[in-house]
């Protein structure tokens, strides 16, 4: 149904907003979901710690918390913090472009909502690699 971008304690623009959305749209279709409401909301660090203390009981930085909204079987819905200050830290330590490392992040949450995990060597190879896929789809 529809993506949304919003904003919270920073000065953030997502950019080229109509690519993105189809490229998500299109990985979320390929996957055989559905679209439902999802939010991708940009904010600090210290706005996320907030969350991450208050609804997971971590205190520690990170750059996305996803929370699954999904009430039906098949519909993605989700609610997706991310942390502009640590997607910007990442990219320095990966020698990545800010706007690569921001597309793995936002296309991170989505693979979590498709059901992907990352708690294990393993499936954090899997999760790399399903992340890749992704990403070259969106340079098409």
């Amino acid at each position: 149904m529809a993506i949304e971008y919003f904003t919270e304690d920073i000065d953030f623009c997502l950019q080229d907003q109509p690519k993105t959305t189809s490229w998500i749209s299109s990985i979320i279709q390929s996957n055989n979901q559905k679209l439902g409401e999802l939010s991708y909301i940009f904010c600090s660090d210290d706005y996320l710690l907030d969350i991450n203390k208050d609804h997971l009981n971590h205190d520690y930085y990170t750059d996305i918390i996803t929370f699954d909204n999904s009430e039906e079987e098949g519909i993605i819905e989700s609610d997706i913090f991310i942390s502009v200050d640590r997607v910007k830290e990442n990219a320095q330590t990966q020698s990545a472009s800010f706007e690569l490392e921001l597309h793995r992040v936002m296309i991170h949450g989505i693979l979590h909502l498709l059901g992907f995990s990352d708690k294990t060597p393993a499936e954090q190879k899997l999760m790399r690699e399903k992340e890749d896929a992704c990403l070259s789809l969106l340079k098409n």
